[in-house]
C-alpha cells in the first residue's frame, strides 16, 4: 500500500511538471505577431549561383546563374536596389586595407572577381578602387562576362556606406578571426553616436568580435562562440521562462530546420527574445553557405504570423511579397 502510494505521488509530481513545462512553453496562448517579417538582405542584391557542392574554394563568380538584375553585391547601388526592394538590413563584408579603411568585398583574394591580383587586405583604398569588381562574373563557363568593365570603380569603403545611408541598418561581417581587426573597426565604429550604433550589428570571427564588444559594449555582436553560448544556456534553462544572460542583446542565425526545436519555438520563444533585445535571423540549408529564403515558393516553410527576421539573398523576389500585403 506505501509503495503505491508513493509511486503515485511521483507519478502525480511528473505530470505537474511535464505540465508546466508544456503550458511554460506553448505558443497556443501568446498572441500572434503583427507586421510582417524583418528582412535581411545578404550583401545587397547581388547575383546568386546554386549552393550545391560549393566549399570555402570555390570561385562563386564562374557559376552564377544568368543574370536577372543588374547588381553586383557589395556596392552602394546594390544597397540601395535592397533597401528600395524592401529590405530593412544588408549585410555587407569588410577587410582592412593597407592604408587604414575598409573596403566592403566579399572575397579573401581579388582574382575571382576582379581585374586584380592578390589578398585583398594588403591593397590600398585607392588601389582597390581602380578595379573592375565585374571582371570575372560569368554564367556559361567564360563564354561571355556580362559585367566586365561595368564595375570599375564600384567596390566602396565602410566609411562611404554608413555616409551614403545614413540611416540605414547594415549587418557588418569581420572576415578574419584576427583581434587587431577588431580594434580597428572598434577604432572606427566608435567616433559614431550611440543611436547610429544602435543600427548597426557586426559578425564574424570570435576574437575581433570579443574585442568589439570589449570596447564598445552597447554594439549587437555574433560570432560562433557567442551563437554556441546563448544557445547552450537557453537549451538549459529556457524551458523554465529564464532567459540567460549569454542570449540577451545579441543576434541568432538560425537554420529552420533546428530552430523548431528551441524552447518556445516560434511565438513564445520570439515574445522572448523580442523581451531582451535579441535578433532572430532564420536561415535554410544547415547555416553553413548562406543559404538563404531566395524563392517565394521558401516563404511556405515559415511559421504562420512569423515575425522575426529572415535571410535572404534575393530580396528583390522576397521583399516584393510583404510589400504588397
Amino acid at each position: 500500500m506505501i509503495r503505491r502510494i508513493a509511486k503515485s505521488k511521483t507519478t502525480r509530481v511528473f505530470l505537474a511538471f511535464f505540465l508546466f513545462v508544456y503550458l511554460n512553453n506553448t505558443s497556443l496562448f501568446v498572441p500572434k505577431g503583427e507586421g510582417r517579417p524583418l528582412l535581411l538582405a545578404h550583401r545587397g542584391l547581388g547575383q546568386t549561383f546554386p549552393m550545391e557542392g560549393i566549399t570555402g574554394e570555390t570561385n562563386t563568380a564562374r557559376i552564377i546563374y544568368e543574370p536577372e538584375h543588374p547588381y553586383l553585391e557589395n556596392t552602394i547601388p546594390s544597397m540601395e536596389a535592397a533597401f528600395a526592394a524592401g529590405a530593412d538590413i544588408v549585410e555587407l563584408d569588410v577587410h582592412p586595407t593597407r592604408d587604414g579603411h575598409f573596403a566592403v568585398f566579399h572575397d579573401w583574394i581579388l582574382d575571382y572577381r576582379t581585374d586584380g591580383q592578390g589578398v585583398t587586405r594588403e591593397h590600398t583604398l585607392a588601389e582597390l578602387k581602380k578595379l573592375d569588381i565585374g571582371y570575372g562574373y560569368t554564367a556559361d563557363g567564360g563564354k561571355t562576362y556580362p559585367f566586365r568593365g561595368k564595375g570599375v570603380g564600384l567596390m566602396p569603403s565602410l566609411e562611404e556606406v554608413l555616409d551614403h545611408f545614413p540611416d540605414g541598418s547594415f549587418l557588418i561581417h569581420i572576415k578574419s578571426n584576427d583581434p587587431q581587426e577588431g580594434e580597428l573597426l572598434a577604432g572606427f565604429l566608435q567616433r559614431f553616436p550611440a543611436e547610429r550604433l544602435a543600427n548597426l550589428t557586426v559578425y564574424g570571427g570570435d576574437r575581433p568580435v570579443a574585442v568589439l564588444k570589449e570596447r564598445l559594449p552597447q554594439l549587437r555582436v555574433m560570432s560562433k562562440a557567442t551563437l554556441k553560448r546563448a544557445l547552450l544556456s537557453y537549451a538549459l534553462l529556457g524551458w523554465t521562462g529564464y532567459i540567460p544572460r549569454a542570449i540577451r542583446g545579441t543576434q541568432l542565425h538560425l537554420p529552420l530546420k533546428y530552430a523548431r526545436f528551441l524552447w518556445g519555438w516560434p511565438h513564445r520563444f520570439l515574445a522572448r527574445m523580442k523581451a531582451v533585445d535579441t535578433r532572430v535571423i532564420l536561415v535554410l540549408g544547415d547555416g553553413k553557405w548562406s543559404e538563404g529564403f531566395d524563392r517565394v515558393e521558401d516563404l511556405q516553410q515559415l511559421p504562420a504570423h512569423y515575425t522575426g527576421g529572415i535571410w535572404t539573398n534575393r530580396i528583390d523576389r522576397i521583399g516584393p511579397v510583404f510589400i504588397e500585403h
